[in-house]
């Protein structure tokens, strides 16, 4: 059904629905976008505050890599790990081991103790006393031992996972890094100890746990093995991470809303560059990010509901003031399209409905004053209009130009008077052609029987004149069987002959053509090389063929301008304004008169 055809209550109720159906929509989306732009800056707050600390520890893990490196390369350490004699070891190359392993632990302060251990298992170390026992304990040799064989690190240093000492509960983990001799002894290139460094977790803390994005969210370092190294909340410790495990990495960058324990949190993740596996994991609870939205939202509802309540009191007196005087105008109307003459509409309001109703009765009084009047004049009018018309086509169609007879009848007699030859006969019978064609009924006639009286013409104009100029008909035989109105290329022909030719010694030429134009109308054209019409002349002649239909009318019933105008009035009255004749020409080279009408 469409809304066009509903009443006008309707419409408007209609229109005020959709405006609170709107409303209501862009409230939803207001607020859920609002709820989600929170959500995206605190991503990217905490993305932000992940990147700041990846670059810490990464910073902290390069600088324990870098000393490590040096201790593995050093000289005296690398004498260390293949010198076979004892005291030498112990008393020579010992001391300054010792020396540089105590001075990096003291310049590192997340180095807790530097262990450098041979292939025989023979070792020196620095170690601070809190974390010193677990190094000497059987636990500890094995834990190491199972990563000094693994082939990664057997060409480089590796980040372990976490050793908790069975004595004391304490949790350690270590970077190892492998010694490669490089001295130039018979176990060049080869490896001839290890590298130990236990790293110093209480640093590592305090790196993350003076990190807080919201008051209970959580920051995590990982190492491979998703163990956690430090972490500034407890909350979510245990089965926590194989959940996150579970989650595309791809999809742990740029953030995903979860569940776990049944709480919904936004959970992120940054692989750290220095340490392969490691990463650094937020957890931060949704609501906790809403929560400064709460007032807003209140607020917001407050003002929809607020809206909504007013649209609606606004729609009910928008139709109680408006639609009920429109629906009375209307059934009134419909009384007075019945023929209920006599009736007025009712004024039922004084605002822009009251004043129209007021105006439609005035009208509907004025017209039916007008009614009579039209009704009794209307017949009259008409008849007279068709009157006038027909005694303009008459007048027109009775004024032609006798001139051309009255000189052949003259041509006839002087040449009967001198000759008494064939001329004679050839010219009476031409005369008797045209006589025949003029005095047909028929106002329109066949364009053959139009061809045939120019030809019967333009033989008696030969005679008259001797052959002294040349004359030709060139009308198309598509033409022949077409209609056209009649006697309308004599005259033409005639004043190009008496106005054109006849003062010319000799050498002149008329054409008489006829053709289809683009347009698919009949166009005739009759072109002379006479003497030409002057400038002043001719916008004289073209004004009075371009004048209005009642300027025309005048003139053709006064009689004036019986030439081309009797011509083209004749065929704008059959036709219509896009028919009728044209002229041009320039003095001295001649004049071409185009004929249009339309293909009958």
């Amino acid at each position: 059904m469409k809304i066009s055809r509903l009443k006008l209550k309707h419409q408007i109720v209609l229109i005020f629905l959709f405006s609170i159906l709107i409303f209501t929509i862009m409230e939803c989306y207001s607020y859920y976008s609002f709820y989600n732009l929170t959500q995206k800056r605190a991503i990217n707050y905490g993305n932000t505050i992940i990147e700041q600390t990846r670059q810490k520890i990464d910073s902290v893990f390069n600088d324990i890599q870098v000393s490590t490196n040096i201790a593995v390369d050093n000289k005296w350490v690398q004498e260390f790990t293949v010198a076979e004699d004892d005291y030498k070891r112990s008393f020579d190359i010992g001391t300054y081991v010792i020396d540089l392993v105590e001075y990096m632990r003291l310049f590192n302060s997340y180095l807790s103790g530097i262990v450098i251990t041979d292939s025989q298992g023979r070792r020196i170390s620095s170690l601070a006393t809190a974390n010193g026992d677990i190094t000497f304990s059987n636990q500890y040799t094995a834990f190491i031992h199972s990563f000094t064989n693994e082939s990664e690190t057997a060409g480089k240093g590796k980040f372990t996972s976490l050793l908790k000492d069975e004595k004391t509960g304490n949790e350690y983990f270590f970077y190892i890094a492998p010694i490669i001799e490089a001295i130039g002894g018979v176990q060049f290139a080869k490896k001839t100890g290890y590298c130990s460094v236990i790293v110093n977790r209480d640093k590592m803390q305090e790196l993350v746990e003076n990190t807080e994005l919201t008051p209970n969210s959580a920051l995590y370092i990982l190492n491979s093995q998703n163990e956690v190294i430090a972490a500034n909340n407890a909350q979510w410790h245990g089965n926590v991470f194989k959940e996150i495990l579970a989650i595309d990495s791809q999809s742990l960058t740029d953030g995903v809303k979860t569940k776990i324990d049944g709480e919904e949190v936004i959970v992120q993740a940054k692989g750290l560059r220095q340490a392969d596996g490691w990463r650094i994991v937020s957890m931060i609870p949704v609501h906790e990010l809403t929560t400064d939205m709460k007032a807003i939202k209140n607020i917001s509802i407050i003002a929809g509901i607020g809206i909504i309540v007013s649209i609606m009191i606004l729609g009910y007196f928008f139709l109680n003031n408006l639609t009920r005087p429109v629906m009375g105008l209307v059934s009134d109307m419909k009384k007075i399209g019945n023929r209920d003459r006599g009736f007025r509409v009712k004024v039922r309001s004084t605002n822009e409905v009251g004043v129209l109703a007021y105006d439609i009765n005035n009208m509907i009084d004025k017209m039916e004053e007008m009614t009579s009047h039209v009704v009794t004049t209307q017949a009259r009018l008409y008849e007279a209009e068709l009157s006038k018309k027909q005694a303009e086509f008459s007048a027109l169609q009775s004024q032609i130009n006798p001139h051309f007879l009255y000189n052949t009848l003259n041509c006839i007699s002087s040449i009967g008077l001198e000759y008494g030859s064939k001329e004679i006969a050839q010219m009476t019978s031409s005369m008797s052609k045209i006589f025949r064609y003029s005095i047909e009924k028929s106002e329109l006639v066949l364009i053959s029987d139009e061809v045939q009286c120019i030809k019967a013409y333009l033989n008696i104009i030969s005679i008259r004149y001797e052959n002294k100029f040349s004359l030709e008909v060139k009308v198309d035989d598509k033409l022949l069987g077409m209609k056209t109105p009649k006697m309308i290329l004599q005259p033409i022909v005639e004043n190009s002959v008496y106005h054109g030719l006849e003062s010319m010694d000799a050498g002149g030429r008329l054409c008489v053509s006829g053709r289809i134009d683009e347009n698919g109308d009949i166009c005739f054209q009759v072109t002379d090389t006479g003497k030409g019409i002057g400038q002043e002349e001719l916008e004289r002649i073209k004004a009075n063929l371009h004048m209005e239909y009642s300027e025309r009318a005048k003139t053709s019933l006064e009689g004036k301008n019986i030439g081309l105008s009797n011509i083209n009035n004749r065929i704008k009255l059959l036709f219509g304004e896009g028919y009728g004749v044209e002229i041009e020409s320039q003095l001295g080279r001649g004049t071409t008169v185009m004929v249009k009408i339309p293909s009958i």
